[in-house]
């Protein structure tokens, strides 16, 4: 089915423009990463080669290649039913926090070991640390309270020898906390990033997943039933008070560790969330706040970042 040159018809428009994911998804060159995802293949209305996205099988091999094709990953395996995050998107945040290392000086992105980056909440995916490590080589410290996810991390980055030497995990015991018990009193880390528990309770991740389910399904009555094409753990989908609970307790702990972390950075899907936190972050002194914004097709999402350095 690979024979000859194919792309999606899905296109990754409004992407930053460092970001190698822009355009249709080259299925040729992605089979040859890896020809598992020959057998996912199917025929749009187009007549057009692309996957079934509702299928959490062909999205798990979808990013295997893409890993393999972008990120020189060879190996890549998650629990099942953990998070299998789309690609592109996660990809884009590591371009926009990178343009905060720049300035209007020196416009040129800083790559190399001597930047450090925190990545709270890296899953058993380590999606964050991959991309960032491999597209800019930078050194990582990944988090994450679930001992599976981290486990599940370590192999990864074990198993691949581009990862071995720039990403390091380590298990947060307190689910009370975020940086605490986290950040050494050594560490000094260029950024912090966080894709944050979106929901408040379980019932409003499966609503939510239920409505991604019925968008995908549209015309296929028959596979509504399916899984979660993108799956996802309690603590990777909700926690109590929801994300502006979570991203609250992070900007207070933020202080303590303002002179650790140059930029402390999240996502946050609710824009309603966004006036709230920034007025918390002035009270609590963060001298500079400004929130991102990112385009990914149809969908839009923002980034918070605040800094209290002077510079």
């Amino acid at each position: 089915m690979c024979s000859q040159s194919t792309k999606t018809t899905v296109k990754s428009t409004l992407l930053h423009p460092r970001n190698p994911h822009h355009g249709r998804y080259d299925l040729t060159a992605l089979c040859a990463s890896n020809p598992e995802l020959r057998s996912y293949l199917k025929k749009n209305p187009k007549n057009e080669e692309t996957i079934d996205f509702g299928d959490s099988n062909a999205v798990l091999h979808l990013n295997k290649a893409l890993l393999a094709h972008y990120y020189h990953v060879t190996n890549w395996q998650i629990p099942e039913g953990y998070l299998c995050p789309p690609i592109p998107g996660r990809a884009d945040y590591i371009h926009y926090i990178a343009d905060l290392l720049t300035s209007v000086d020196n416009p040129q992105v800083p790559t190399g070991k001597n930047i450090r980056v925190l990545d709270i909440g890296s899953g058993a995916n380590c999606i964050y640390p991959i991309i960032g490590s491999q597209a800019y080589g930078w050194k990582f410290v990944g988090t994450d309270i679930d001992p599976i996810a981290v486990k599940t991390a370590r192999v990864i980055v074990q198993s691949n020898p581009c990862l071995s030497k720039l990403i390091e995990l380590r298990q947060q015991s307190n689910l009370n906390a975020i940086f605490k018990g986290i950040i050494n009193s050594t560490d000094i880390f260029d950024l912090s990033m966080c894709n944050p528990p979106f929901h408040a309770s379980e019932a409003q991740a499966q609503a939510a997943n239920q409505r991604k389910r019925n968008n995908l399904n549209k015309g296929n009555p028959d596979k509504s039933d399916r899984t979660r094409n993108f799956g996802g753990q309690k603590n990777e989908l909700w926690c109590d008070g929801g994300e502006m609970g979570f991203l609250t307790r992070m900007a207070n702990e933020s202080v303590e560790y303002s002179r650790q972390v140059t930029w402390f950075t999240s996502l946050v899907s609710k824009g309603g969330n966004i006036p709230p936190l920034k007025k918390l972050l002035s009270r609590l002194g963060a001298q500079k706040i400004d929130v991102l914004k990112m385009n990914q097709g149809q969908k839009s999402s923002r980034l918070l970042v605040w800094s209290f350095s002077q510079k």
